[in-house]
């Protein structure tokens, strides 16, 4: 392919798409380029794997940190495991894209989107989804597409388009949208308690402007003359359809119209389609449908899932009636507990139907904040949200592996939705972690995490602004009929179109993240689960506030307790003292622990009483401005012939000369003052060279008693 551009001008930043000069073995390759953000997007397929019954999609996003003129950390110098911020762009551009590939496809189809630069402006997150779209369409892969995203900003009560990464920290909203021509696929958003109508707003907004870069695609489909492939699905199999709906149509239904558990109803429609399996075999060994499931072996367990799928669907359509019983907006029964785990500093349990999590909190100090090795201009993060997932929950067995996306992500929507809640670091310097661990699962744990997350942060006495809850929505549509779910559980997300995750307080929606399986919905729709996941979300915070209303007035006892203070940022190197020394010396002597941020903020933690505020004594003791005229008491370390040196801060001395030890003549020092005299002294003087010189002289009764009685406090 002969090298192409085109240039895009989008809300006033130019979006620059090349193709045919960079990976030309690639599928398809293209590098898109805005402000000096430059990323390449291909996308390849390849035959797939005999035997496999799912379409084999990847999609990596690779930092390189050389985007950013940096040289990896570490013993290797290069990157490994990649970081957090990039899986989760991983799970951005995957989201959008994999609802549009057809759903028969069994080839391999890898995306991968490599940062070749980056700025402070532009975030490369929602550039890669729009040149994945042209990348799958130049490598002539079925695709329903195209789909592009926006990111929306609202700073100063006005949206825009694309924001900077200063933009996106300053405004109350960080939104991304993906659509198609046919509508809305993917919402992912954090905001700061933001109203229902302006969410809804911001996304009319963004999928407006959406469609130039649906418009701009089409464009390059045209100059490179891409024809649209719809490929050829296999041929099925009737017979296998017909025979799973002949033995099971009338006993599926009788099961789901049961309102049954999940655990009881998926056993009766394991024993069923096991009892459709032994009626095949009953057959004769040339029967050609027997023949056929043994070349095929998921035949009839697929076909017994489709049409679980109808019945289920038609059965909420035509009655409005879900599978457990419950109406279309009703909230499964909830309850909730908290302090139930001794020694931790918070802990929640949030119950809702059959899924069940569990959230800890720990309160850590300034000096346990996650340094961020990755190209996004943040340096560090105070606020950590882990989510696991043990195989357990959902009655099953498998080996215990590192997080995947999955968590990953369920643990970072949890994280943002909870962000805005969190006091302000100036106010409260703890650096916080919750851990939510899923002890049952039917559906819509990371919903799950945000209440228990909830729950344990009150728990622990942080004084969160708000609770904040979450719920689940889904979607059934059936030709122009479509219904929305609440808190919707497994087998409704799993055969339904839509999962829609919701968060938010009493007051607006912290979060949002929608994913389809359809290729696209109204932003009417849209709307109409937003509005209608408020009246769930506020029943769920009714519930969780039987319990605990608001935060405890007091932090745990097992947390640290933090003492913040300033000291001179010039004074800083005072206290760390050569190679670490003096401030090493005060957490030996204290017990306690000593953070000190660039600015001159101390933080002095400590889990028994007295030691922090032992240790804040010393640092303003050793950073106290000393002055003329000033008394303290002092400690006599050393005599020398002409006078004895005390030291009346920490690590500050002053000496004495013998001629001001009394207000009378004095032969010897140690006729006066010995080493370990505690004695009260005035500044005199300090020299040039900062040397200070003290005295006994001149001190009134009242300022040695008051400085006695300070030291003994």
């Amino acid at each position: 392919m002969n090298e192409y551009r085109k240039s895009i001008s989008f809300y006033g930043r130019e979006i620059e798409i090349s193709t045919g000069l960079l990976a030309p073995q690639a599928g398809g390759a293209v590098t898109i380029q805005s402000g000096d953000t430059c990323v390449l997007v291909t996308a390849t397929q390849q035959t797939g794997r005999p035997g496999i019954d799912f379409m084999p999609l990847m999609v990596d996003y690779e930092e390189r940190l050389y985007a950013a003129g940096r040289i990896p950390g570490g013993f290797l110098r290069r990157e490994g495991r990649p970081p957090e911020r990039a899986t989760l762009t991983s799970r951005l551009i995957d989201r959008p894209m994999r609802p549009l590939f057809p759903g028969w496809l069994r080839d391999d189809v890898q995306i991968v989107a490599t940062t070749l630069s980056v700025d402070e402006t532009v975030p490369p997150d929602i550039l890669c989804i729009t040149a994945a779209s042209i990348a799958v369409r130049i490598a002539q892969c079925p695709f329903a597409g195209p789909v592009a995203a926006v990111r929306v900003g609202l700073v100063d009560d006005e949206f825009i388009i694309n924001p900077t990464y200063a933009e996106i920290e300053a405004g109350d909203l960080d939104l991304v949208v993906a659509g198609t021509p046919k509508g809305i696929i993917m919402v992912e958003a954090g905001a700061d308690r933001l109203p229902e109508n302006d969410v809804i707003e911001a996304i009319d907004f963004a999928y407006e402007a959406i469609q130039e870069l649906l418009a701009a695609q089409e464009e390059i489909s045209q100059d490179l003359e891409l024809s649209k492939v719809e490929g050829i699905p296999p041929e099925a199999n009737s017979a296998v359809d017909e025979f799973v709906a002949e033995q099971a149509q009338e006993k599926i239904q009788a099961i789901l119209k049961q309102f049954l558990g999940k655990n009881e109803r998926d056993s009766q429609l394991d024993e069923l389609k096991e009892a459709i399996v032994a009626a095949l075999e009953e057959r004769p060994e040339d029967d050609p449908l027997r023949l056929f499931a043994a070349e095929n072996p998921k035949a009839i367990a697929k076909a017994f899932k489709a049409l679980t799928k109808t019945l289920m669907r038609k059965q909420i359509v035509d009655e409005n009636i879900r599978v457990d019983g419950r109406k279309l907006d009703e909230v499964r029964p909830i309850s909730c507990q908290a302090g139930l785990v001794p020694k931790v500093h918070g802990s929640g349990l949030f119950t809702r139907g059959l899924t069940q999590v569990l959230s800890i909190t720990t309160l850590g100090t300034p000096g346990d904040a996650q340094e961020l090795d990755d190209l996004h201009p943040a340096e560090q993060k105070r606020y950590l949200h882990h989510y696991n997932f043990p195989a357990y929950s959902v009655g099953e067995t498998k080996p215990a592996r590192s997080p995947g996306r999955r968590e990953i992500g369920h643990g970072a929507l949890a994280e943002r939705a909870l962000l805005p809640v969190l006091p302000p670091s100036d106010s409260f310097g703890y650096v916080l972690r919750v851990v939510s661990e899923v002890l049952s699962s039917n559906g819509s744990t990371s919903m799950g995490s945000v209440c228990g997350s909830s729950l344990s942060l009150m728990d622990a006495g942080v004084p969160i602004a708000a609770p904040v809850g979450g719920v689940a929505m889904g979607l059934i549509r059936e030709g122009a009929e479509e219904r929305i779910l609440t808190d919707i559980q497994g087998i409704e997300d799993f055969l339904g179109d839509m999962d829609f995750k919701v968060a938010g307080t009493e007051s607006g929606i912290t979060a949002l993240q929608m994913d389809m399986k359809i290729d696209g919905i109204t932003v009417k729709t849209v709307s109409e689960a937003i509005r209608q996941a408020k009246a769930g979300r506020l029943h769920i915070l009714s519930k969780m506030a039987e319990l605990l209303p608001a935060p405890r007035a007091d932090l745990a006892p097992t947390a640290p307790r933090l003492l913040t203070f300033k000291i001179s940022p010039d004074a800083i190197g005072q206290v760390i003292g050569p190679g670490g020394k003096t401030i090493k010396g005060i957490v030996e002597a204290t017990g306690a622990k000593v953070d000190i941020e660039d600015d001159g903020t101390v933080v002095v933690s400590s889990n028994k009483g007295g030691q922090a505020e032992a240790a804040k004594k010393m640092i303003e003791g050793m950073t106290r401005r000393v002055e003329e005229g000033q008394v303290y008491m002092g400690k006599v370390t050393r005599i020398i012939p002409i006078g004895a040196f005390v030291e009346f801060l920490p690590k500050k001395e002053g000496m004495i000369h013998i001629s001001q030890l009394a207000d009378y003549r004095v032969g010897k020092v140690e006729d006066e003052v010995a080493v370990g005299d505690d004695v009260v002294v005035k500044v005199r003087s300090i020299d040039n060279r900062g040397r200070i010189n003290l005295t006994r002289l001149g001190i009134s009764a009242e300022e040695a008693t008051e400085v006695r009685e300070a030291v003994a406090k």
